[in-house]
């Protein structure tokens, strides 16, 4: 993941880590492109939301144009699934699930704006900590594992909130 102060404007981000591989470049619309309906909450919606701390908010169609501050969020993903007859519908079946993960998750951070805002980066872990702590709870309760056990396997993490999250660029890989 890389972050710039631009509207998704820089193709050449990851050339050094992937200069040898066929590329795909996907933009990620938080406003406009459609989530699976499953996860659609109105509250979370950049159409409908507007921050009472920033005043962004309301995004509608061509925000990236109008909207100040605004900041692109780079991610490189690679996927290789080596078996055949089953690799190319994996490796885009992986690419959705993590485009649709992508989305969803830079909604929430935009419409999540008041919650996080003000805080400070020790607060923010903080508030990763405690998150941490629960998350293993629930998962130990639910399948009567100890949190050593679940923290060895899962590794959990929690998303660092960021300021000025407008969007997100995506960059895909396949091979």
């Amino acid at each position: 993941t890389k972050y710039e102060d631009n509207k998704g404007s820089n193709d050449s981000i990851f050339d050094k880590e992937a200069k040898d591989l066929e590329r795909e470049v996907c933009f990620i619309d938080i406003a406009c492109d459609e989530i699976p309906e499953r996860y659609y909450k109105e509250s979370e919606d950049p159409k409908h939301f507007k921050s009472q701390k920033t005043g962004r908010g309301l995004l509608k169609e061509g925000w990236r144009d109008t909207q100040q501050p605004i900041m692109c969020s780079y991610k490189l993903v690679t996927v290789k699934f080596e078996v055949w007859g089953l690799q190319t519908r994996v490796e885009q079946f992986v690419h959705k699930v993590v485009r649709d993960i992508l989305l969803i998750g830079h909604r929430q951070a935009f419409a999540w704006v008041d919650e996080w805002y003000d805080m400070t980066m020790d607060d923010v872990r903080e508030y990763e900590k405690n998150m941490h702590e629960k998350t293993n709870i629930k998962v130990c309760s639910q399948h009567s594992s100890t949190v050593d056990e679940i923290e060895s396997h899962a590794k959990a993490r929690v998303c660092r909130f960021f300021k000025h999250i407008a969007h997100s660029h995506l960059i895909c890989t396949c091979k």
